[in-house]
């Protein structure tokens, strides 16, 4: 009987990468690890995206040179539609910390942003990733359901506490800010 559950979550496993696969050849988009050209890019769509707190251009630039292997950014041809920024944390190598996430509006809605975050998980298989997680205002109920969407994607639990109060930040228009962790992962193929 266990033997059967497990073939059947592989084999559910197995189809979700073909079926994300073809939908990802439909759309044209191309995912990468970002060099240092894409920063410009990640600062434009950061900037356009009217919802992330901004960072300097040279902050973009310093994320896609020297954090490069723990982000990612899609292109639909020439256009960089959207990227994930993230680091492994010092004091927690097992976990993937996501930065900033970003998609232009015009591509909002086709589960790029669950793409971008599973393809990066992927992409740092080698470096044993169990948990992923990320700071969420109560507000951005979007960012919310993907990391929730994600833990139900990969089947694993998800964990939500206070990180910063209001009262951390310096200004008063900032909210609290809560950290999702998500894990641990199974197993990234």
């Amino acid at each position: 009987m266990v033997k059967l559950i497990t073939d059947n979550f592989w084999r559910c496993i197995i189809v979700n990468i073909l079926l994300e696969k073809e939908r990802t050849k439909k759309e044209g988009l191309i995912f990468k690890e970002p060099e240092v050209d894409d920063g410009a890019e990640m600062f434009r769509i950061a900037k356009d995206s009217k919802v992330l707190d901004m960072n300097s251009s040279y902050c973009y630039l310093m994320w896609s040179k020297f954090f490069n292997k723990t982000s990612i950014i899609a292109y639909e041809g020439e256009e960089a539609v959207g990227f994930v920024s993230g680091f492994i944390q010092p004091e927690s190598e097992d976990t993937l910390f996501i930065w900033q996430i970003a998609i232009n509006s015009d591509y909002r809605g086709r589960g790029i942003a669950t793409k971008l975050v599973t393809k990066l998980l992927k992409q740092l298989k080698s470096e044993k990733i169990r948990f992923l997680e990320a700071t969420v205002t109560r507000s951005n109920l979007a960012s919310s359901n993907l990391f929730k969407g994600i833990a139900e994607k990969f089947n694993t639990k998800y964990d939500i506490k206070k990180c910063f109060s209001k009262e951390h930040f310096p200004d008063e228009s900032s909210e609290a800010e809560f950290t999702y962790r998500i894990g641990p992962f199974q197993r990234l193929t």
